[in-house]
């Protein structure tokens, strides 16, 4: 699996591909320069059971942790993966 993060100014996509096929897609918005929101995540059928949506909630910690930025998990997935791991905590808005 492979995942991607291509952002612009204001938004950002993270989006996991597995074997070239676009498997996911998590959207993001910044919140001014020091927090982005997580809006939607979304893992296609037919790629369920293989924790692509936790490995793309992986790639936006790493990327906050990098930036130095909180995130705010609006997306109910997103919320429930944050609400479970104790690790994610330093970033959480």
């Amino acid at each position: 699996m492979t995942i991607k993060n291509i952002e612009d100014e204001k938004k950002g996509q993270i989006i996991a591909e597995i074997d070239g096929e676009e498997a996911g897609i998590m959207e993001y918005t910044w919140a001014g320069e020091d927090k982005f929101i997580i809006d939607h995540t979304e893992v296609y059928p037919e790629f369920n059971g293989n924790g692509v949506g936790k490995k793309m909630v992986l790639e936006a910690v790493d990327y906050a942790r990098k930036k130095n930025v909180k995130i705010m998990p609006l997306c109910p997935f997103a919320k429930s993966v944050f609400d479970r791991t104790e690790a994610f905590q330093d970033v959480l808005f």
